[in-house]
């Protein structure tokens, strides 16, 4: 009976790991069906006003010319829907078969009743396989979890072309190339974010402005280099007039997109950089100008394109990791004396993955397990160097590898472990 309920499986459980299984494709279903919708009601208004333009002309008998024209238009205007409309109906086709793809993996954990059948181990093998498509898509390596994702057949449990897109324009931020990739995104969900609070787009704009003070900054001290005239005594006039056209544009910009943003300080800050160039490096305008600004951007649009989409912030594989490691961690994983693992002269050996010298240091942050049940040996003994033994077993151990009678010896240390006398072992009593 205790061994059926040890190999029983707990369907639910597994599941806690999994969710993002499927809201990736609700999200993406519901993003398709948005697009068909603005599809269909901006070429329904341009439908309108050409079926106007057609009756319009047909009520003229003298111009059946204009009429065919009119006709010809609005069939065209048609047919350009009817091809938006089918590559719309193929990606939520495809997204469709996704996502019954993952209910029927779902659908086969529930099929399996123990941990030992084969079918688990072949469940299992399919979700590991997942998980390292996840983690080498969040590190970039996009190739490669395509070839992963093929090789092994699970493509329609993964999200490829989603983490493509989104590489791409967390790229172009981090490598300040341009925010224009970033605002076409959120325009395209700009109800959800602006229900979400999130504060991107208008961190964009901010760079936007930021990009136009510097280039007004840089032309009028390019330009003014190139016209130094002789004032007398006092120097030289270094005219400026060359970057007046970008800081118009930086200043019409702000006051468009940043004005209605209510954050009085932040503004204050923003509109000192027309005052203060870049190479003053003044804070706090210094800070705005600064390359770091571009890696926050590309940080704060990962955190939202993911909670955007139900994905979680760390990879699905360090999650799970995590708790595999916590739930085999105790003290003694991590215990200042040397491991019987690490000692070859050790007659005693462990199995644990923890103290493995792989995993010994990434677990060393991870919270401790949580166990419920005892698993002290009978009548144990602490010796003078911390470790507790079961009497029984320290017995059987000390009388196989020859110790004196009214000594002691560590099984850890084997022959040369360390010795003590029998009345130094103190009893130990569990609380």
């Amino acid at each position: 009976m205790a061994e059926l309920t040890t190999t029983k499986l707990n369907a639910e459980s597994h599941l806690l790991l999994d969710q993002p299984l499927l809201r990736m494709p609700y999200e993406l279903s519901r993003r398709n069906f948005k697009n068909a919708q603005r599809v269909i009601e901006h070429h329904s208004a341009n439908m309108a006003s050409s079926l106007g333009a057609a009756t319009k002309a047909a009520s003229k008998a003298s111009s059946p010319d204009a009429t065919l024209e009119s006709l010809d238009s609005m069939i065209s205007k048609m047919q350009g829907l009817k091809r938006k409309l089918e590559g719309l109906h193929e990606e939520e086709m495809r997204i469709h078969k996704s996502a019954k793809a993952r209910i029927q993996h779902l659908q086969d954990l529930y099929e399996v009743r123990s941990l030992v059948d084969v079918k688990y181990d072949e469940w299992s093998r399919t979700r590991l396989s997942r998980l390292l498509v996840d983690y080498l898509l969040r590190e970039g390596y996009s190739e490669s979890a395509a070839h992963l994702a093929q090789s092994k057949g699970i493509a329609e449990l993964v999200d490829v072309d989603a983490f493509v897109a989104c590489h791409k324009i967390e790229r172009s931020l981090r490598e300040g190339m341009s925010t224009s990739p970033a605002l076409e995104w959120c325009k395209e969900h700009s109800k959800e974010l602006k229900k979400s609070g999130s504060m991107l787009e208008f961190e964009l704009k901010l760079q936007q402005y930021i990009e136009l003070v510097r280039q007004g900054h840089e032309a009028g001290m390019s330009g003014g280099m190139d016209g130094i005239e002789s004032d007398g005594m006092n120097g030289v006039s270094i005219g400026g007039g060359g970057g007046e056209t970008k800081l118009a544009e930086a200043r019409a910009h702000a006051k468009k997109h940043l004005s209605a943003s209510g954050d009085h300080e932040l503004l204050g800050r923003a509109a000192g950089l027309l005052a203060f160039r870049p190479w003053d490096e003044i804070e706090p305008y210094a800070s705005l100008y600064s390359p770091s600004r571009w890696n926050h951007l590309a940080t704060l649009f990962l955190s939202t394109h993911h909670s955007l989409y139900s994905l979680p912030p760390r990879p699905l594989l360090h999650i799970a990791l995590s708790a595999g490691l916590s739930a085999l961690k105790t003290p003694a994983c991590h215990s200042a004396y040397t491991s019987s693992s690490a000692n070859a002269s050790s007659t005693t050996t462990t199995v644990c993955p923890i103290c493995s010298t792989e995993l010994n240091e990434l677990a060393r942050n991870v919270p401790y397990a949580l166990h419920t049940k005892s698993i002290v040996e009978n009548d144990p003994v602490v010796l003078p160097n911390g470790r507790i033994y079961g009497s029984e077993r320290l017995e059987a151990f000390n009388k196989k590898v020859g110790t004196e009678s009214g000594w002691v010896r560590d099984p850890v240390g084997g022959l040369k472990g360390d010795i003590w006398r029998e009345s130094e072992a103190r009893k130990v009593y569990i609380l």
